[in-house]
């Protein structure tokens, strides 16, 4: 009860309020984030909050390691508005009783599950020694759906079977554990570009399954959520972080070479744009979109295995009214 006085609980609408002008927004390291990147050095949210009324808009960024991070940075309200995973997203709205919900979903690229281990071959070959690096353990993304395959592996009743073998690690320091021989993390579930890298520079990588395996299409990794209270109150940026998050997935798509480039200076990614080129040719790498892809899923799985507490009907009851005319799942 305290999270949704705190955050909003679904129905409950504050005092308007005059809205806010500096906006401090999160996200991870990786490709998946290029929408925010764009975002930032173009000054998109700026230019649509002074086109719909509201000059003077200045945006913050954060970069966290993990989507548990960016959690606790915006529990302690350190930010406003979060870009990272459905798993967070979903956590967030059933704690919150509804108090936190989806803006606009920016990216949904598959993420591989990729070992160095040659023993290993399939989620059935690991053993109780063996370790998976995931971003955050149990909800982020990478960890549910690994929970997903475990169910449809081993059977149903063994869907938290290699949960014992998840550690926690950030994409960038799990892909430095799998390039380095001496360490017992041989296997990490990983997001572009770290997992083309990883195929490319580590010895005898190898992908082990990949999140369209098991979801059977796209799913949606990364989109914007916030609490219901700070999007009644900001009605304006709301607005303009779903266009300004459309015209960032438009120039990725009509100009993919200035999009990687705006990437690779704001991240200092040191990745040749040639190859990150190469990268976004590959299967599902231009799932740019507004609309949630295959969230539902996601979510049907945690209410079964208890870590959600309520189920919802659909994935409009955990996004906001501005994306309800998308065609989401």
């Amino acid at each position: 009860m305290l999270m949704a006085i705190l955050f909003g609980a679904a129905g409950a609408v504050p005092a308007r309020a005059q809205q806010k002008m500096d906006i401090a927004i999160s996200r991870q390291p990786g490709i998946f984030y290029m929408p925010s990147h764009i975002i930032e050095k173009q000054k998109l949210i700026e230019k649509h909050a002074a086109a719909l009324g509201l000059p003077g808009v200045t945006v913050k960024w954060l970069t966290f390691a993990t989507g548990g991070a960016q959690t606790d940075a915006f529990l302690s309200r350190t930010i406003d508005i979060l870009n990272t995973g459905t798993g967070n997203l979903l956590q967030l709205w059933d704690i919150t009783l509804g108090g936190v919900k989806g803006i606009v979903a920016t990216s949904a690229q598959p993420m591989t599950l990729i070992s160095r281990d040659p023993n290993i071959q399939s989620i059935k070959d690991f053993g109780p020694t063996d370790k998976i690096a995931v971003p955050t353990l149990k909800v982020s993304t990478q960890a549910i759906v690994l929970q997903i395959a475990a169910a449809e592996a081993f059977g149903t009743d063994q869907w938290s079977k290699l949960d014992a073998s998840t550690v926690q690690l950030s994409h960038p320091n799990a892909y430095g554990a799998l390039a380095d021989p001496q360490r017992d993390v041989r296997s990490h579930f990983s997001i572009p570009p770290f997992s083309y890298l990883e195929l490319k520079n580590v010895p005898g990588a190898h992908v082990v399954m990949s999140s369209s395996d098991v979801m059977g299409g796209p799913l949606s990794q990364v989109q914007f959520f916030t609490s219901t209270r700070f999007a009644a109150e900001n009605p304006i940026i709301i607005q303009a972080v779903r266009d300004a998050t459309k015209e960032a997935q438009d120039l990725i798509r009509s100009d993919t070479r200035t999009a990687v480039e705006i990437y690779k200076e704001i991240t200092g990614d040191g990745t040749s744009t040639e190859d990150l080129l190469a990268l976004l040719k590959q299967p599902g790498m231009m799932e740019w979109n507004l609309e949630p892809q295959g969230t539902m899923k996601l979510a049907t799985h945690l209410v079964r295995t208890g870590t959600l507490k309520t189920q919802p009907k659909s994935w409009t009851d955990y996004y906001l009214p501005i994306a309800h005319d998308l065609k989401g799942s």
